[in-house]
């Protein structure tokens, strides 16, 4: 197996995302599997930034921590990652900022007039293309694709773009060849071309959305979740649908809950700061019991935090935020085919159960590309959940309770605009008859009703996703996106280790019983998760998990989990198994 890392630096603004889309989005075509990191400042322009992107003939799930080649636009960005260039890589940068290498560098140091060269053409903001170019060369990637790509991307933009972006590709191209020293070897292995997807969570979850029949979007922009409300911008219109900017998150989640109650799939998406503003309205439709689908891209908090990193500390938030007992769902998808699934899950649990479902994505899935296989259409169906018919509404001495009491916590309920059914919703207590209570009684056997649902949603199976042996001497629970580089972990310790992989997929209703199962099984336990507080294992030590061998791998400083840190916890996880105590 091979792989190669190539990433692009520079000031913010400078066009490094659409340079690092290019090499990856052609890389995919190539065949290959790909993983794009993004690291930028939360500020539109200015500031280092930087783009990777981890190229390889085997599927990968998770960021590299070395590169082959750096594309680098100024000296801070040759500074500050140079270090991760693997010894007899090549750097590449822009001769106008005269590049400088650390003293006794071993790395190959390719200086290109790039600025200079766009200038030429007539367009400096082909500079990056010309980088591009450079990187085709070093990489050994074939230059036809690129070509075929470039001319496709700015194709809109008339022919003397699409002529100046080749004319910096090739002008890149023969310059890196020209310097390039003999045996500077960086080729992967040749795959065959693929229709594999270059896709984000994002991505995934708007047209998820879509194909579960979702018709409003009601958001207020905040990263990292706009990317969502973006994507349906374009794609909700085409089938009828709309999206609807809102002055706050307030206005949004109490759109999408009147929307819901006039039959309508509607959903919205936010993060940490937005998803607090929300708490009120997922209360209120969790009272007059209205389906509402809820996306939260968590990021690292608290208050503003850092918006444009990487956490998972928004789970107790999702689960118990928020006043009074409210009757909940939150999912956990943890790749991009996941986030695709569960969106439209998340419809058809809030339509049969009739209550918030929260979506409990993160920055990493949300916005990194990922290289999937495909999204089959037949992967959501669309599941509209108990309706009253007219034919019952109509019936002899019919009188249609909306909140009438039954054995699941599910009543039926009617649509507006259908004769003789049940328009009335408050959040304020009330009777089966929809109608205002503070009954003692009423109230007591409403709430139960309510919190009968969990119940039931508690008994559905696939809470987990568990893979490994039937009794690991270690089990790994975790959940999201550091999924990925758990697994590539496990992939990598010996291959007699003993290790099992437990992701929680639904983590509200817990999943206790699967959970416990597992857990019973192995002889230690290792939780990891992107948080300070270990909020995952908090909750699954409420839920009655009391291992005597666990430990933990936390990560709060908003990078990701590499797969080498996580595979030295599991080592040290193994050993554990094997001795007395708890850590």
């Amino acid at each position: 197996m091979g792989e190669l890392g190539w990433k692009i630096g520079g000031d913010q603004g400078e066009g490094i995302d659409s340079t690092g889309d290019v090499v990856a989005t052609v890389a995919c075509r190539l065949g290959y599997h790909i993983y794009g990191y993004k690291s930028f400042s939360s500020r539109i322009k200015g500031g280092h930034t930087h783009y990777k992107v981890r190229i390889a003939d085997h599927p990968v799930r998770a960021a590299s921590p070395h590169s082959e080649v750096l594309v680098a636009l100024t000296q801070e960005t040759i500074d500050k990652n140079v270090a991760e260039v693997r010894s007899g890589g090549a750097v590449v940068a822009d001769a106008a900022f005269s590049p400088a290498l650390p003293e006794g560098s071993k790395l190959t140091l390719i200086s290109i007039p790039m600025a200079q060269i766009a200038r030429q053409i007539g367009n400096p903001l082909t500079r990056n293309m010309v980088a591009v170019g450079a990187s085709v060369a070093l990489l050994h990637l074939p230059m036809e694709a690129f070509s075929a790509y470039v001319a496709e991307k700015f194709a809109a933009k008339g022919e003397q773009t699409v002529r100046q972006n080749l004319s910096a590709l090739q002008e890149g191209h023969a310059a890196a060849l020209a310097q390039m020293p003999d045996g500077l070897a960086m080729q992967l292995p040749k795959v065959a071309p693929s229709k594999r997807l270059l896709i984000t969570g994002n991505q995934a979850v708007a047209l998820g959305a879509v194909r579960a029949g979702c018709r409003i979007m009601a958001a207020y922009p905040i990263t990292p979740a706009t990317d969502i409300m973006e994507q349906l911008v374009t794609l909700l219109p085409r089938f009828g649908g709309v999206v609807c900017q809102m002055e706050d998150e307030i206005a949004a989640i109490t759109l999408v809950v009147g929307a819901s109650y006039a039959g309508v799939r509607a959903m919205t998406a936010t993060s940490g700061p937005g998803f607090s503003l929300m708490q009120e309205g997922m209360g209120l439709a969790a009272s007059a019991e209205v389906p509402a689908v809820i996306v939260d891209c968590q990021r690292a908090g608290p208050s503003t935090g850092m918006p444009t990193k990487n956490e998972q500390s928004d789970i107790m938030a999702a689960i118990f935020g928020g006043h009074g007992g409210a009757a909940r769902v939150v999912l956990a998808p943890g790749t991009p085919e996941q986030a695709y699934r569960d969106i439209g899950h998340a419809f058809n649990l809030a339509e049969s159960y009739h209550l918030p479902v929260i979506v409990a994505s993160d920055l990493s899935l949300g916005e990194w590309l990922q290289t999937i296989d495909d999204l089959p259409l037949s992967d959501i169906s669309i599941e509209r959940g108990p309706l009253v018919s007219a034919a019952e509404l109509e019936a002899p001495d019919a009188a249609f309770s909306r909140y009438q009491v039954t054995a699941s916590g599910v009543s039926p309920r009617s649509l507006p605009g259908q004769a003789k059914g049940q328009y009335l919703a408050t959040g304020v207590e009330h009777l089966p008859s929809g109608k205002v209570s503070e009954d003692p009684k009423n109230r007591q056997l409403e709430m139960d009703k309510r919190e009968r649902k969990l119940v039931t949603l508690s008994q559905l199976e696939c809470g987990t996703e568990y893979v490994g042996p039937k009794q690991p001497d270690l089990l790994v629970i975790t959940f999201g996106s550091t999924v990925g580089p758990v697994d590539e972990a496990i992939a990598m310790a010996e291959s007699s280790a003993s290790v099992g992989r437990l992701q929680i997929r639904r983590l509200w209703p817990f999943p206790t019983s699967e959970v416990l199962l597992a857990a019973a099984a192995a002889g230690a336990i290792l939780f990891v998760e992107q948080n300070a507080q270990g909020q995952l294992s908090q909750l699954a030590e409420m839920s009655g998990l009391h291992h005597p061998r666990t430990t933990h791998l936390r990560r709060y400083d908003g990078t990701l989990f590499l797969p080498a840190e996580i595979l030295s916890a599991i080592m040290s996880g193994r050993q554990l198994a094997t001795t007395e105590g708890v850590s």
